[in-house]
């Protein structure tokens, strides 16, 4: 058996892809992936496995490849070429499961993570992939106050999937959502036409109604051009 320090993380990496792929080419559905292909508009081309079983294929192989995610440098490269390289959706629900895993536990939280993060939500381009990331996004965002003026940045972005992501990042924060970031995000984008920023706006909203409800009300109250569906999704519970 070769020795973790005698293994090349280019080599390692390129197990990891191939073993991924296998995984998940032998778990996968044609007729399936083609339902999921439609569904979510890809034009990259699908296995056909579920989500739930895409997060296990993902952990087990990442388990069998322990020396790419000692530290951050070779956790991030081997994140990113897994998702540079897809060749399948599912490929890439592998990279986001094994940030949520805890293999990821030393790196996901780190402030530096965001440029991995970004890079994922550029280059994601629909919601799936970019909610996934997202939460990945409100870890670094919980853990360090410091990347809430990079959400406000993120807010008025020309990308739209970076802007969602600002918005929706904090969901499940709870007591610890940062009501102030989360109303400057959103103030940043109640006039926005987009749909999928629309949603956002109202997901978020409803998601922290649970935790504050008065505070949500107050917010809508004192927002009139907040569009009809942010509106009406945010009171939804209310």
């Amino acid at each position: 058996m070769t020795p973790l320090a005698d293994v090349r993380p280019d080599e390692e990496t390129g197990a990891l892809v191939r073993d991924l792929r296998e995984a998940l080419a032998a778990a996968g559905d044609p007729a399936r992936a083609e339902q999921q292909r439609r569904y979510l508009k890809s034009a990259m081309e699908m296995y056909g496995v579920g989500v739930p079983r895409t997060r296990r294929i993902a952990q087990a192989v990442a388990a069998s490849h322990p020396c790419l995610w000692r530290d951050a440098t070779g956790w991030e490269a081997a994140l990113r070429r897994v998702w540079d390289t897809a060749e399948h959706r599912e490929e890439r629900f592998a990279v986001l499961a094994i940030i949520r895993s805890r293999h990821s536990a030393q790196h996901a939280e780190r402030i530096e993570s965001l440029a991995l993060y970004e890079h994922l939500l550029r280059t994601g381009q629909w919601w799936d992939l970019v909610d996934e990331a997202s939460h990945a996004v409100g870890l670094v965002v919980r853990a360090h106050p410091a990347a809430a003026a990079r959400m406000r940045a993120w807010a008025t972005d020309a990308d739209l999937w970076v802007r969602r992501s600002s918005i929706i990042c904090q969901l499940q924060h709870k007591e610890r959502t940062d009501t102030s970031l989360l109303g400057d995000v959103i103030e940043a984008n109640q006039d926005d036409g987009e749909f999928f920023i629309r949603k956002a706006i109202g997901w978020a909203l409803r998601d922290y109604a649970r935790t504050d409800g008065a505070w949500v009300r107050t917010f809508v109250t004192n927002h009139p051009r907040l569009s009809p569906l942010s509106r009406r999704e945010a009171l939804k519970h209310l």
